[in-house]
């Protein structure tokens, strides 16, 4: 029973990934891009094969605000940049390096608002630039110092200890209090 359960796990994961879209794009050159086709300020992620021998690489392209910084291992290169905002519609080259190989692809930048041939295309949900002060330093002890409303106050244990601790100090004077009226008559 055991070995039917795991042959079926097993055949029900080959279909699934056989059957799952890659989000990778081919284009030209052995470099894929997703979206395939973003518009201006979306981020997109690069993936080059063939590169054998190299764990570094990089991509150059006009429509893309750095240059990409290409990592990985088993001749897999991968990394991330982001279209310029301020890109207009068309067609751009990309220039991949990776050891001694150099090739070539196109990206095709969309008009702002036009659907992407991706599904996964993703538009930038908050500006391009920190408009906030980050928050920076604390280390590990960042998450302990964060104090959650509901934590911060006395609950019912703390209310209750300190009135029986209050009751303990008052008995305490009292019987101070009586013994020396007594020692002074």
């Amino acid at each position: 029973m055991g070995q039917l359960k795991v042959t079926l796990c097993a055949g029900a994961a080959v279909v699934a990934a056989t059957l799952t879209p890659t989000a990778y794009a081919a284009d030209g050159g052995g470099i894929s891009m997703t979206p395939t086709a973003p518009a201006p300020g979306a981020d997109v992620a690069l993936r080059v094969g063939d590169c054998a021998g190299s764990r570094t690489g990089t991509a150059v392209s006009a429509a893309f605000v750095t240059d990409v910084r290409l990592t990985g291992t088993d001749g897999t290169l991968a990394g991330e940049s982001r279209v310029r905002s301020t890109l207009t519609a068309g067609t751009y080259d990309v220039k991949v390096s990776c050891g001694d190989a150099t090739r070539t692809g196109a990206l095709t930048v969309v008009a702002p608002g036009s659907p992407s041939t991706a599904p996964s295309a993703r538009q930038p949900a908050a500006p391009a630039s920190p408009v906030a002060p980050v928050q920076a330093g604390g280390g590990g002890a960042a998450e302990l110092a964060v104090v959650d409303a509901r934590a911060a106050g006395p609950g019912t244990a703390h209310t209750v200890t300190g009135l029986v601790l209050a009751g303990v100090a008052a008995t305490a004077v009292a019987l101070r209090s009586a013994r020396r009226s007594r020692r002074q008559r």
